[in-house]
């Protein structure tokens, strides 16, 4: 059974930064997708930043030029180095795995990322 799991969120002021991580534990093959979603509250689950395997990064209009993803994928793991974080970037951050796009199969438990102003 695969498992995702994150890690790095918390409170941190406007301006600042934050990195996440999330590595996928039970799979013995590499995804083919890795990615980043949010929800913040009262709203729906929304995109940040999606990778395909062998292709490039993909960022929600957003987070362009503030957020940046890496992967592994030989260890299936994912990355999110969060920059000038807004108070509008506050939401439980989630990080998801996919074998067969563009469904993601796979998603963590989910990181408080909270921005005070």
């Amino acid at each position: 059974q695969v498992h995702m799991v994150e890690s790095g969120g918390g409170l941190v002021q406007a301006g600042g930064s934050l990195r996440l991580s999330c590595a996928a534990s039970g799979s013995i093959f590499s995804f083919n997708a890795m990615g980043w979603y949010r929800q913040a509250p009262g709203k729906q689950r929304e995109r940040v930043a999606t990778i395909i395997r062998g292709g490039i990064p993909n960022y929600a209009d957003f987070v362009k030029g503030r957020f940046s993803i890496s992967t592994d994928f030989a260890k299936n793991t994912v990355d999110l180095q969060m920059n000038r974080l807004e108070p509008e970037d506050t939401a439980v951050y989630y990080c998801a795995a996919s074998w067969n796009l563009p469904n993601f199969d796979y998603w963590g438990q989910g990181t408080q990322v909270t921005v005070s102003s």
